[in-house]
């Protein structure tokens, strides 16, 4: 098999809500990220240097959709879906202090056999939203 190019990162992560705008208050509200593009059919914020949070609205992103550049193909999800923010080890009792107080429940907390841990919660459809402070991975160890 060709080894393949190097990437530079995952550069988008993706989940699909039935209301926009609920989605906001948690994402903008509750977890502190600047929305840098507003649409009927996603919303896409900031989530640090060169990472980007889309938000879709479920059902409207099924269908290719023609732009000027050229074809985003059509995409959807069912279901909750998964991703995790990143944060350093000794943010993790701020970030139960600030989920606490925004009246957001721990779903779960797990430590991780490197020593790592993972605060969990819902956001308003159900997506699971991981809080995760290293060391987790072998390539997530600071």
């Amino acid at each position: 098999m060709p080894v393949a190019p190097p990437l530079g990162g995952i550069l988008e992560t993706s989940v699909y809500v039935e209301d926009l705008e609920r989605a906001h208050g948690f994402y903008s509200g509750v977890v502190g990220l600047k929305r840098m593009v507003a649409g009927e059919r996603l919303s896409a914020y900031d989530a640090g240097p060169g990472e980007t949070l889309l938000v879709f609205a479920r059902g409207l992103t099924v269908e290719d959709v023609e732009t000027e550049g050229g074809t985003v193909p059509g995409h959807h999800s069912e279901g909750p879906s998964h991703f995790a923010f990143r944060i350093a080890a000794d943010q993790l009792d701020p970030w139960r202090a600030h989920l606490a107080a925004c009246g957001i429940a721990l779903r779960s907390e797990v430590v991780w056999p490197a020593g790592g841990r993972s605060l969990y919660v819902d956001d308003p459809d159900g997506n699971v939203v991981e809080f995760a402070a290293p060391p987790l991975w072998p390539n997530f160890t600071e």
